[in-house]
């Protein structure tokens, strides 16, 4: 008997849409149960910024419609798509999680939403984020506990998808905003490496750090979107016209032999949580002679230092025109992070810009005997209280120097909270790092006890 739409929404995305393309699901009744589902969680969760569900449903009646048409179905066809509320959508509100652009309605859409509506996905709705992505939490409460954070910025986002709501979130990362939520909810974050998604028409902060990354509930699903949006777009300088990646077929292929790990230990992680601790080091234990333990040089103790100077002085120079429209609106943390990128010297900036190449450079030489690097996605699970999205302190490198990152919620604290493992790759092979992904998910299941 052919699964209830309900059920089905709960299959992997890659199946999912598989159902979707062959005419086994259509996409109203996809449509439908995400809507229920939001109904249900919405008012603890509070993940939705904008959500119009009469638009919901349009825009599925229309991928039906097409369909019987002959018109050929997407990639992404029926597939709900949460989205960062920091991304133009042309004739939705686009409000950046800031008072001052309450009612903003763009009047095109973002290099990405073109992209979605292309795929034939639903633009589900414009998910919360922190204030202007920067580090004041918006409303969002954590699925797995609403006591805790969701993390941030792309808070909505990572909550929509770790809740059902929606089976693909997109957000965007400037220090941990995708990789850090996803560890949080208990999903999988995937930020590509620098410059493959183009960021046009999405709130700029920091020109050299900004990254778009996605959520799924799997890795193929991560796989899914971020193919989706892959691409060249000359009004993006960051992005080159490059051929396809391929990241699905690639991340479901069979890899060749069994990857090979790096686990680095980062800087801070003295102040990982215990149970961060003692679960990484089961998981080394568990690859045995498939994982080798490194550290890395002394330089890199600086570099979060130097991430945050290129991030604030360009945030100053970005946010300074809507940050003095706002005024006394923006909040205190946004504005003594403006007052100290407005501080910060041309030659400290300049000599910033220098370390993400060097650093980059040792760490390819770390990659040159691996196919992944491991480390935790955030110190430990999510903290109590919504007064603070956590710490991004193992995910700013990894955003500066432009490589690939995915976390995978393969581990649970003490406190029943989930916490993220982290895979780092070569910059420009997504694909063979979500492979590897793929492969070590799949083992950590077949570990798992029935039941």
């Amino acid at each position: 008997m052919a699964p209830r739409p309900a059920d089905a929404v709960a299959l992997p995305t890659v199946a999912l849409r598989d159902r979707l393309a062959q005419g086994a699901l259509r996409p109203t009744e996809v449509a439908r149960t995400c809507l229920d589902r939001i109904r249900a969680a919405e008012p603890q969760v509070r993940a939705w910024a904008w959500l119009d569900e009469d638009h919901v449903l349009a825009q599925a009646e229309r991928l039906e419609a097409q369909r019987r048409s002959g018109v050929p179905v997407g990639p992404l066809y029926g597939l709900p798509v949460g989205v960062k509320d920091i991304v133009d959508t042309r004739g939705i509100p686009t409000c950046n999680g800031t008072p001052t652009d309450a009612g903003r309605v763009p009047d095109r859409d973002a290099w990405v939403i073109a992209r979605l509506r292309a795929a034939g996905a639903v633009m589900m709705g414009k998910t919360v984020t922190t204030e202007m992505a920067y580090m004041h939490p918006g409303p969002t409460t954590n699925p797995a506990n609403p006591a805790h954070t969701p993390g941030g910025s792309s808070q909505g986002s990572a909550a929509a998808v770790a809740a059902g709501m929606v089976p693909l979130g997109i957000g965007t990362q400037t220090g941990g905003s995708v990789i850090r939520p996803a560890a949080f909810c208990g999903v999988v974050g995937f930020k590509p490496t620098f410059g493959r998604i183009p960021r046009t028409g999405i709130l700029m902060q920091s020109p050299t750090l900004d990254t778009v990354g996605v959520f799924a509930r799997d890795v193929a699903g991560a796989a899914l979107l971020a193919e989706a949006l892959w691409g060249h777009d000359p009004a993006d300088r960051a992005t080159e016209p490059l051929p396809p990646p391929r990241l699905v077929e690639t991340a479901l292929s069979r890899a060749p032999v069994a990857p090979t790990f790096a686990r680095v230990h980062l800087p801070a992680e003295d102040a990982a949580h215990p149970d961060m601790r003692d679960a990484m080091a089961e998981l080394v234990a568990d690859l045995g002679d498939l994982c080798f333990e490194t550290g890395l040089p002394a330089a890199f103790d600086r570099a979060a230092e130097w991430r945050e100077v290129i991030n604030l002085a360009e945030m100053a120079r970005y946010y300074d025109a809507p940050a003095r429209r706002a005024g006394e609106a923006l909040s205190p943390v946004l504005r003594a992070a403006m007052d100290r990128g407005r501080a910060i010297t041309a030659r400290d900036y300049l000599a910033a810009l220098d370390w993400p190449a060097i650093l980059a450079a040792g760490i390819d030489e770390i990659l040159e005997r691996a196919d992944a690097i491991l480390c935790p996605a955030a110190p430990g699970p999510a903290p109590q209280g919504l007064d603070s999205t956590g710490s991004a302190i193992f995910n700013g490198l990894w955003t500066m120097t432009g490589h690939p990152a995915v976390t995978l919620p393969l581990f649970t604290a003490g406190n029943g909270l989930p916490m993220g493992v982290q895979l780092v790759g070569r910059r420009g092979d997504d694909a063979r790092l979500l492979r590897s992904a793929n492969w070590l998910a799949a083992r950590m299941a077949e570990a798992q006890p029935e039941g």
